[in-house]
């Protein structure tokens, strides 16, 4: 299977096309086509190598917890057409990522490390250790940035700076709460535990609309429930499913995304493991085998699925 790089289709009524760090973005009429490619980020650095089945993996999951959430909260997707696409509603996007922590890993334990107790004007414990829970989760919201880094932002900065209004602030948070729940109480019941993620959130025909991805590895934390407390009591590191295995390895090898750090090289051994990290994950995740796309022209399938349902 090719990995899946970048994708340059023309589609009948397109008129605009946007790429991202992931996804290459295509506009037709009211309605956007997210094609999840293979590439792979970390420290908001698009890696050099593309990772076999990574899109596919992070569609699909974010499809099953979308379809798994209109209840709570609506959302943007219509379809999901092949295992690398969605198809959704066209939507104005809310300039904050909404970040909601329920364990001191990852970005707040290296602030927490750092000697600071406030991330983003919430306040974290004393005495915590690293993959401790917060006492409740904590919203630690980010400006979305275009190009180069999100930002750590307060409530209170984002409705001062009116980067988004306070009544739809208040949704989105609520929002974030009611998800975190739904998410954690999913995978629960999979022997893993939802450790921190981030959702985007747009709005259309005045209402708030999730858009994007959901509960994804690129998007999310999962530690493995089994020992996670005899880990936590002997103060070992926690076994988890996320990227951030990748961006240890970055960090060991000289780079985080600073100036003049060297991106480097990935040997097929570890493209290899990241693949099969994200399979696993998307197993451990959903409860279903994971079903590998072996044609020779994945790209050609792609095109073939979504000029299907956009001509319907």
């Amino acid at each position: 299977m090719p990995a899946i790089r970048e994708t340059y289709f023309h589609l009948p009524g397109q008129t605009a096309f946007y790429r991202g760090k992931v996804r290459d973005v295509y506009t037709v009429g009211d309605r956007l086509v997210m094609v999840a490619s293979d590439r792979i980020s970390a420290f908001d650095h698009v890696l050099p190598r593309a990772i076999p089945y990574k899109g596919a993996v992070l569609n699909q999951i974010a499809a099953h917890f979308l379809e798994a959430t209109r209840d709570i909260c609506p959302n943007w997707l219509l379809a999901a057409p092949d295992p690398n696409v969605a198809i959704g509603h066209r939507c104005e996007p809310l300039r904050v990522e909404m970040v909601i922590r329920g364990y001191l890993a990852g970005h707040a334990a290296r602030t927490y490390a750092s000697g600071l107790r406030t991330l983003c004007g919430v306040s974290m414990p004393e005495g915590m250790r690293e993959n401790d829970a917060f006492p409740e989760p904590i919203i630690t919201p980010t400006t979305k940035a275009d190009e180069g880094h999100d930002e750590d932002i307060s409530r209170e900065e984002i409705l001062r700076q009116g980067i988004v209004s306070a009544e739809d602030y208040t949704q989105m948070e609520a929002y974030t709460r009611a998800l975190f729940r739904r998410g954690t109480e999913m995978v629960v019941r999979q022997g893993l535990i939802l450790v921190d993620t981030k959702y985007e959130f747009g709005k259309k025909d005045g209402r708030v609309l999730l858009m994007d991805e959901i509960h994804t590895p690129d998007s999310s934390r999962y530690f493995y429930a089994e020992g996670y407390a005899e880990r936590q009591a002997r103060g070992e590191k926690q076994r988890q499913l996320s990227k951030e295995f990748v961006r240890e390895w970055l960090i060991a090898h000289g780079f985080q995304g600073k100036d003049g750090q060297q991106m480097p090289d990935m040997p097929d051994a570890f493209v290899a493991e990241i693949s099969e990290r994200y399979i696993e994950l998307f197993e451990r995740v959903t409860g279903r085998a994971f079903e590998k796309d072996v044609s020779e022209n994945p790209l050609a399938r792609i095109e073939k699925n979504i000029l299907k349902f956009i001509t319907a």
